[in-house]
């Protein structure tokens, strides 16, 4: 005799089992989240919102296909403890094999602590700069991003010491990952839209001595 699930309700407190158990069952159109054990349905995604990440997988794309020891992944299930389970909007990771801090589980959903995430914000307002945040940061994820559209800025946090610190532009407007040599994004030219000069940015950094160094180093692991 099969068991009737009942189906999610925005703002519910629920253990991360209960959720993920109820979350299966729903209809695989709707996107929820369990943010410190309460039930978040992520609205109608606008174009902004969507060609802001397009912009973002394809910069992220360019590097994970140079780096073959890297895996990127666009709205994974990233299940974080008993309170907590995300679906970023992108993650870029060193596989587990060559020193990667996370793993993807038998049931293929991700764990761990992945070295990169990205998530696309409205504003500062939103959980993404607060609640999801500090979970990062406890998580250990060694870096993250948030685009917030609304606001036109883009805030990249470095995990220092166990608490993020946003990094700031050269004086080129470019920053580089801490964690991935050779991942440059020029903030300016993202804002602007001129994913063309983001690209030829990215690939001078593919084509720096540290990034080689990089890639020799894990592929040796």
């Amino acid at each position: 005799m099969s068991v009737k699930v009942s189906l999610l309700k925005n703002g519910e407190r629920l253990s991360r089992e209960e959720f993920h158990l109820r979350y299966k069952a729903m209809d695989e159109n709707i996107k929820a989240e369990l943010i410190k054990g309460i039930v978040f349905f992520q609205t109608k995604v606008t174009a902004t919102h969507a060609q802001s990440s397009a912009k973002m997988i394809s910069w992220l794309g360019f590097y994970s296909i140079k780096n073959l020891h890297s895996s990127l992944s666009n709205h994974v299930t990233f299940i974080i403890n008993g309170k907590n389970e995300f679906q970023p909007e992108a993650i870029l990771r060193i596989d587990e094999d060559f020193g990667g801090k996370s793993w993807v589980n038998d049931d293929d959903y991700l764990e761990g602590a992945p070295e990169l995430i990205v998530e696309i914000s409205a504003s500062t307002a939103s959980y993404d700069l607060h609640d999801k945040l500090e979970i990062y940061e406890q998580k250990g994820v060694q870096e993250y991003i948030v685009w917030r559209v609304l606001d036109n800025q883009i805030d990249w946090f470095s995990l220092e010491k166990g608490k993020y610190q946003r990094l700031s532009a050269n004086n080129q407007g470019i920053i580089e990952s801490k964690v991935f040599a050779g991942l440059r994004l020029n903030i300016k030219a993202m804002l602007e839209e001129n994913l063309q000069q983001v690209l030829t940015d990215l690939q001078k950094g593919l084509q720096s001595k540290k990034y080689k160094e990089f890639a020799k180093q894990l592929s040796v692991l």
